[in-house]
């Protein structure tokens, strides 16, 4: 339980300022002892309890997203609910394979981050609903790296970086409040885990928000 907390704590700090905490959440709850795919499901209420804090504080700091988040939520939303859906389907063995293959080029693009800056020339609305469409289907599997997936998409789309974290965590709420009841009626959470990584996760959403709101875009 402490360790849970503790990792809930590190991982919505780096979630909320830039994304990949579930690189290390998911596999300390499968070290507690949570086959894979309820790993998954059950990181999905500390992502809850993270993004609803991260959002309140970049309210309270006159950062909220919530105005510039609503062109993208419509798609982000229809992919969730399609890859949460196709996910819960999936074996605990055979969630726990692709997962494992996908933290590799996660973990490449999270200690290797590309150089990030507002578009020149922003997607236009066809391409940028199909992209977002991909990130929600993404999201709504595996969740872990959306964050960086999201800020580098909303980047694209032409936003400075603060306010794409602070999009970002309104979008990730959403995907998260969609996607969460698939998990829960197809028995994907542990209660007792879930809810001890949710207080570290809250805990750090809210220090993410304040460190990105007085770091900027640096």
């Amino acid at each position: 339980m402490v360790l849970l907390v503790g990792g809930g704590l590190l991982a919505g700090s780096v979630n909320t300022m830039a994304g990949g905490g579930s690189l290390l959440t998911v596999p300390l709850l499968v070290l507690a002892g949570l086959p894979g795919d309820v790993a998954n499901g059950s990181n999905r209420v500390g992502i809850l309890a993270s993004n609803l804090s991260a959002s309140a504080t970049f309210r309270r700091l006159g950062r909220s997203g919530v105005s510039r988040a609503l062109p993208v939520l419509v798609p982000v939303i229809a992919g969730s609910l399609t890859g949460s859906v196709l996910i819960s389907r999936l074996p605990a063995e055979s969630f726990e394979r692709v997962f494992g293959f996908l933290m590799v080029p996660l973990l490449v693009l999270s200690l290797r981050p590309p150089k990030l800056k507002a578009a020149d020339r922003p997607w236009t609305g066809p391409v940028a609903a199909l992209v977002f469409f991909g990130v929600g289907c993404y999201a709504g599997a595996f969740q872990a790296g959306i964050g960086l997936l999201l800020v580098l998409t909303l980047s694209r789309s032409g936003l400075d970086l603060v306010v794409a974290n602070s999009v970002k965590v309104v979008v990730i709420l959403v995907v998260t409040i969609t996607a969460l009841p698939v998990f829960i009626l197809g028995g994907l959470v542990d209660w007792g885990p879930a809810l001890a990584l949710a207080i570290g996760f809250a805990g750090g959403g809210a220090i993410g928000a304040r460190l990105t709101g007085s770091g900027g875009s640096r």
